[in-house]
């Protein structure tokens, strides 16, 4: 009998503002840029990418492209997008 396996989407777990957390806590240890591109990609489309982008002050289309695969958000665009998470960003010594 062969395997079935069924597509995973992350934006469709992430369902608390804890979930979103620890999500991203795991992608930035990791560290990989373009891993924190898509996580931030997928936090987004779970709590609505419109939503999102109007309340981090960019437009839904300058935020979609940004989080593409060949995306490269700027830094203003990843601190209004956690600031629209409801989330901080925090340094500690490694």
């Amino acid at each position: 009998m062969a395997l079935q396996t069924t597509r995973w989407d992350a934006a469709e777990n992430l369902k608390t503002a804890e979930h979103v957390a620890a999500f991203l806590e795991a992608v930035f240890e990791d560290g990989d840029p373009q891993l924190v591109r898509a996580a931030l990609g997928d936090v987004a489309r779970s709590e609505g990418l419109g939503e999102i982008a109007r309340k981090a002050g960019v437009s839904r289309a300058e935020l979609a492209a940004a989080l593409t695969d060949e995306g490269d958000p700027r830094l203003s665009t990843f601190i209004g997008v956690m600031k629209a998470l409801g989330l901080k960003i925090v340094a500690e010594a490694a």
